[in-house]
């Protein structure tokens, strides 16, 4: 009788985890994001890191997920020195994210749909600078390991600075307004 009650209840659990769905939480130490960043002139790439995160699986399907980011330890990996510095301390300014008024960003996916093969569609609002804008990518999940690649408007987060789009005559001064990210999450 006590084995068929631990039984019952190992079902039931099971049963239930399935139904509502599993949180797995995302490893932000070896998690990495990259970033591209272009303009006219050339282009810079760096990281910044991952602060927390989790995906929601239903059984073995992507139902969700949430991520917030640390804006503070964005830094430029494609420099030294003082050109560093410099790089770094304009990216943390209010002309781009406004790291002391905004340390932190956040995507929440709000609609996953599989495209087979552990590939899925996401759309989910990204906010940055207290802004939020909805984004589409695919996610590739394999074993514990999700990654993607995708693009960002910054603008659409009221980060205009060096824009083409709302500055003229900025000739080799202008950046573009999409920078890509490239994502690789460990859980």
């Amino acid at each position: 009788m006590k084995n068929l009650k631990t039984i019952a209840i190992a079902l039931f659990v099971a049963v239930s985890t399935i139904a509502t769905g599993q949180t797995k939480k995302v490893d932000a130490t070896k998690s990495t994001i990259h970033w591209l960043a272009k303009k006219v002139t050339g282009q810079h790439e760096g990281t910044v890191n991952l602060k927390e995160g989790s995906l929601v699986f239903k059984g073995k399907d992507l139902t969700g997920g949430t991520f917030t980011v640390d804006m503070t330890s964005l830094t430029s990996t494609d420099l030294t020195g003082e050109y560093l510095g410099k790089l770094n301390g304009h990216l943390k300014s209010e002309d781009f994210f406004g790291t002391e008024k905004h340390p932190t960003s956040k995507l929440s996916f709000k609609k996953v749909t599989s495209k087979g093969n552990g590939v899925y569609a996401i759309t989910a609002d990204l906010t940055i600078k207290d802004v939020t804008a909805p984004v589409t990518f695919d996610l590739t999940v394999k074993a514990n390991n999700a990654s993607t690649k995708f693009m960002i408007n910054r603008t659409k987060y009221g980060i205009k600075y060096g824009s083409g789009s709302f500055f003229e005559n900025l000739g080799d001064k202008a950046i573009n307004d999409e920078f890509e990210l490239t994502v690789n999450l460990q859980f």
